[in-house]
């Protein structure tokens, strides 16, 4: 998906159906919210954006939307979120809802589908053991998972070719808050940016419309605004 924060998995079935799934280890209410956005953003990019002009009804796929949760805060097996959730005003007739499944993958939670996706239920363990090690040996919790993962066979062939991968990949993921912190910052530095040059074409676009008001050569124009000539006859 051509967004700045990229939804984590999207495929579309038989051209009938978009499955959206997140993965979250923070509970996040608003995942409706981000779900659609990320729908309007896909159903733009597979549409011909003529078929929405059309007067003949064009089918679009059905969209589906999955949270799988396994973070440390006390969920429940499965959980519906709705859109219509977050609206100020309620309405006994939404005009618009969308609505997400979350389903709990922690261990603990003996989810159907940790019994029937065999490499996602090994993964819930995995997590689970990595926990256990973190909570007696901060330093060397990550390790001592791998090796009682790789000795129960829990994901072994993965973790024996990638150990130094995943716990490179844990302990940026423990470093959560500090990773959202500098992404908040980015985000902010880029926002502050972008304002700037926006400000910046829009003075260059007044002293150009300045500049034909009292007559002056186009290639005159051009040097001072900096604009080109064709940016400054779209102006006439």
């Amino acid at each position: 998906m051509y967004m700045s924060f990229a939804n984590d998995v999207s495929y579309l079935v038989d051209n009938k159906i978009i499955v959206l799934a997140e993965h979250q280890s923070t509970v996040n209410p608003n995942m409706p919210l981000r779900c659609l956005e990320y729908v309007t953003r896909l159903y733009e990019h597979i549409q011909n954006p003529r078929d929405r002009y059309s007067r003949t009804l064009k089918k679009i796929p059905l969209p589906t939307f999955y949270v799988f949760y396994n973070g440390v805060e006390k969920l429940p097996a499965k959980q519906v979120l709705k859109l219509s959730d977050s609206f100020i005003m309620q309405s006994e007739t939404q005009s618009l809802e969308l609505v997400v499944k979350l389903i709990n993958i922690n261990y603990d939670k003996d989810s159907q589908i940790l019994k029937s996706c065999e490499p996602l239920g090994q993964y819930s363990r995995f997590v689970d053991a990595v926990r256990r090690h973190i909570a007696v040996d901060k330093e060397h919790g990550f390790e001592n998972a791998i090796k009682e993962c790789i000795k129960n066979n829990i994901l072994r062939e993965y973790l024996q070719r990638k150990s130094r991968e995943v716990v490179n990949m844990l302990i940026a993921e423990y470093d959560y808050d500090t990773d959202i912190a500098v992404q908040r910052q980015e985000s902010l530095m880029l926002g502050i940016q972008q304002g700037e040059a926006r400000g910046s074409r829009q003075k260059a676009l007044e002293t150009a419309k300045t500049m034909l008001t009292m007559g002056y050569p186009l290639n005159d124009i051009c040097k001072i605004s900096g604009l080109s000539q064709a940016e400054i006859e779209a102006l006439k």
